[in-house]
């Protein structure tokens, strides 16, 4: 009796599956005979969009400079505290002067003798007493003396080497009593108290990005996004690596910013009015063009277009469509020329 119920088990089942498989081939060949394909399909729409681009910068201070003398000479005063702020003319060092005070007391005391010679002469002069010619060369002679005053006096203050502007000292390099030339540098002074972002874009950009133009930047192991505005570009693009180097001013003061450390600078460039964005799966790359397929009313058309910028989702169509074309998204290497399509999703691109 057992052995009956298992022999009737077993031919029921493989009834069942040799009419499932009929119905299934039954299935494919309608389809077959129609030659109609349900896929899913893409409306293009025109819209305002830009490529984003990363590229590398650096935070610099908004004025730094490189404390040298201008003359050479001992050091017999200095006054440079590493790292401390200091005001705009500061005493930072000062060089021996003394044969240059010398010089310049001499002069002062000649000064004054040949001013009395020349109030003494005015009165002679009054009463024809001596020629026009000799208080002329008297008064000639203040005149000469009063200039050489004033180089010494250059002389002088070239010996004091003075901060430039506010800022923070950097280290110091010389000692006192250290005899140094105008080659030798003595420190450095940075204004930090607002910094300057530097970066360069590809030549293509050149055209898109000016003064007050707004960029977001990220300082390397930074947390948050920074911003910056431009207020200056290059004159011209370099030769050798066709970039267009642009400065920017930071808006902003954080912890984070610090000095000459490496940031991302993102940029959004080469805005488009009317661009047409399509998926990406769309576009079928062959060896020398790519190609998407078009809805024809229920049919499949090859086109060949040209593409544009890009990002992770949708790629720019420049040539080869315009806006309400439908294009098919799905089902693409099943497709042949002229075959029947059938839509069952249309896909906008706010929709996806």
């Amino acid at each position: 009796m057992l052995k009956n119920s298992t022999g009737l088990f077993f031919a029921a089942v493989f009834c069942f599956s040799l009419v499932a498989c009929k119905h299934k081939a039954a299935l494919k060949a309608n389809a077959k005979k129609s030659g109609v394909l349900s896929v899913e399909g893409f409306i293009v729409e025109a819209r305002q969009e830009s490529e984003r681009i990363e590229v590398p910068g650096s935070l610099l201070p908004i004025e730094e400079t490189q404390i040298r003398p201008e003359v050479t000479g001992r050091i017999v005063q200095l006054n440079i505290k590493e790292g401390a702020f200091v005001k705009k003319g500061t005493l930072l060092v000062k060089l021996f002067d003394q044969d240059l005070q010398a010089q310049l007391k001499k002069l002062e005391v000649q000064l004054d003798i040949s001013n009395r010679t020349v109030e003494r002469q005015r009165d002679l002069l009054a009463i024809n007493g001596i020629s026009q010619q000799d208080f002329d060369l008297s008064a000639l002679a203040v005149d000469n003396l009063k200039a050489d005053i004033q180089t010494t006096q250059i002389s002088v203050s070239k010996t004091e080497i003075r901060a430039p502007y506010d800022g923070q000292l950097g280290l110091r390099n010389v000692s006192l009593g250290t005899y140094v030339s105008t080659a030798d540098l003595l420190t450095s002074i940075r204004q930090v108290s607002q910094l300057k972002l530097e970066f360069s874009v590809p030549e293509k950009y050149a055209k898109d990005i000016g003064p007050g133009y707004l960029v977001k930047f990220r300082v390397d192991g930074g947390q948050q996004d920074h911003q910056a505005t431009v207020v200056a570009t290059e004159g011209n693009v370099d030769q050798v690596t066709r970039t267009l180097k642009i400065k920017a001013i930071v808006n902003e003061s954080h912890p984070e910013l610090i000095p000459g450390v490496f940031a991302k600078v993102n940029l959004q460039l080469g805005s488009q009015a009317k661009a047409l964005m399509v998926p990406t799966q769309a576009v079928i790359p062959l060896a020398r063009s790519k190609q998407i397929i078009l809805l024809r009313k229920d049919s499949a058309q090859f086109l060949t277009v040209d593409t544009g910028i890009r990002d992770s989702v949708f790629v720019q169509i420049v040539r080869g469509l315009k806006a309400g074309d439908t294009i098919i998204t799905t089902g693409l290497m099943t497709i042949r020329p002229r075959v029947k399509i059938k839509i069952t999703k249309f896909n906008r691109y706010n929709k996806l």
